[in-house]
């Protein structure tokens, strides 16, 4: 297991948010987590990325537990996160955007007198970056020119830059124009298949859920109520009623 979640639990006052959770994700598997509004999925996945600190129980990524350590240190270790809002520079260049990581990465693992190749070594791997996503042609527009959807695709591709193993997707069409959704996954899901990264999607559309995912796991009240392959998820009684609201 690339991520281990063993009971873990978060409390809010009087109100347990999280509520004895544990599930694993494998090597280069896409687990979607759906769920109604205030089920817990946001606040599950800010504990993995360390914005939150449990109540209790462990959190363990590639055999390391890192339930205590800082969002840098996760980063640092290979867990990489795009959020449900954007977080791009408008006024910079597609390029530029991509670089950016790159540079706080670079940083990480050279000396402070960096060689003159370093930049020529950021900006091959942002424009090779670009490519896998598909939005090389945009690489001198400004990001605020982009379509919605090229903009989640890009916040995806930044986060791309820092290497993750583990990648945390907070609704990655959300906002996305509906004849665009499945062009804005294809491009994510083709990206994180073609480097074996595993990935953890919040997503509501169960079109998305039952297209991209390897496996389901549905939080309600805090608790897993189920999990599972798609197919069997979309079958399952309980989830149907309380989470779908089909009969």
């Amino acid at each position: 297991m690339i991520l281990s979640v063993e009971k873990l639990e978060k409390q809010f006052g009087s109100l347990k948010a999280i509520d004895g959770v544990s599930f694993g994700i494998r090597e280069r598997e896409i687990v979607s987590l759906i769920g109604s509004n205030g089920a817990g999925k946001t606040t599950l996945v800010n504990l993995i990325s360390g914005y939150l600190k449990p109540t209790a129980g462990r959190i363990f990524f590639d055999g390391k537990d890192i339930t205590y350590a800082s969002p840098f240190k996760r980063v640092k270790l290979g867990i990489g996160r795009s959020f449900q809002i954007v977080h791009l520079f408008e006024e910079a260049a597609v390029l530029e955007n991509v670089r950016t990581p790159l540079f706080a990465r670079y940083r990480r693992i050279k000396s402070i007198l960096w060689p003159a190749d370093s930049y020529v070594d950021i900006t091959r791997e942002a424009i090779g970056i670009l490519k896998l996503f598909n939005l090389y042609d945009k690489k001198d527009s400004p990001a605020k020119e982009l379509s919605e959807g090229e903009k989640k695709i890009l916040d995806v591709a930044m986060a791309f830059a820092l290497k993750p193993r583990l990648l945390l997707l907070d609704e990655p069409t959300s906002g996305v124009a509906t004849h665009d959704k499945f062009n804005v996954m294809n491009t994510i899901v083709s990206a994180i298949r073609k480097e074996g990264i595993s990935a953890l999607i919040i997503e509501h559309d169960m079109d998305i859920v039952s297209n991209y995912s390897d496996n389901v796991l549905v939080i309600h009240e805090g608790r897993i109520m189920a999990e599972g392959k798609p197919e069997d998820i979309m079958q399952n009684k309980e989830v149907r009623e309380t989470i779908l609201g089909i009969q």
